[in-house]
């Protein structure tokens, strides 16, 4: 072995927590050191917003079923009741764009309108995916409360041009549990972002949704391959019985 990866295993070593808890995820034991508790780790709730799961929002007026992306909301609920009841940090995010749209690609307006649901026109919900519109609003059942971060991001990573790593670090995180719409789209991307910075990664199958099931599958399969290359998945049952 090379003084390198000797070296490597020795840090890992010296992180293990003697007694440390861990959820029985796949493809590992998350996380993977064993420190988890309120001082190092947050909950990300991604996008549950009435444009992603709610009648007239930005998904249901692409014709998709809705009912995929509204699976998620009960395993959250007991979720969020879990983080609370133990005051863990709580981070909600909503995408949308500002009112005068300039912060909204011309490519990204042009594919939604071509599908019948122009990011900015008018909609039953109020303009699409539009800063304080009804439907850019996070779903009354997921509602944030008082002392929980909310994250406005106008693009699908929760990194890109928000001051999310910002908080995180401030908080001393280093553990994130993510939840939240889509599981392919917008909670897969900052996943990454996610992992590329740094931060150990857990992705509770049950509370993600995706528009077609299949890409749901097919995202929580990406992450565990090669060792779990962007973190572990999990399911909300296996995280409540051990959190602390």
């Amino acid at each position: 072995m090379s003084s390198a990866a000797e070296s490597m295993d020795e840090r890992i070593e010296a992180a293990m927590v003697p007694g440390g808890t861990t959820v029985a995820s796949a493809p590992y034991p998350w996380p993977f050191d064993g420190d988890l508790g309120p001082h190092n780790t947050a909950l990300i709730v991604i996008d549950m917003q009435t444009d992603f799961c709610g009648r007239g929002g930005y998904v249901d007026s692409m014709g998709y079923d809705i009912s995929l992306t509204r699976a998620p909301i009960e395993p959250i609920s007991r979720l969020l009741g879990a983080f609370r009841a133990r005051a863990y940090p709580i981070i909600h995010t909503r995408e949308g764009h500002k009112p005068d749209l300039s912060d909204l690609p011309a490519n990204k307006r042009w594919r939604s309108q071509r599908i019948g649901a122009g990011i900015g026109d008018q909609g039953p919900q109020g303009r699409i995916l539009v800063r304080g519109e009804p439907g850019w609003e996070i779903i009354p059942e997921l509602a944030p409360i008082a002392g929980e971060a909310i994250i406005d991001k106008p693009g699908k990573g929760s990194f890109c041009a928000t001051d999310l790593e910002l908080i995180l670090r401030l908080k001393g995180i280093r553990n994130i549990v993510l939840t939240g719409i889509t599981t392919d789209v917008c909670v897969h991307t900052t996943m990454r972002e996610a992992n590329d910075r740094g931060f150990e990664c857990l992705l509770l199958e049950d509370c993600c949704g995706a528009t077609k099931h299949e890409n749901h599958l097919a995202a929580v399969d990406m992450v565990k391959m090669q060792g779990g290359v962007f973190g572990a998945v999990g399911t909300s049952v296996q995280l409540i019985e051990v959190l602390p």
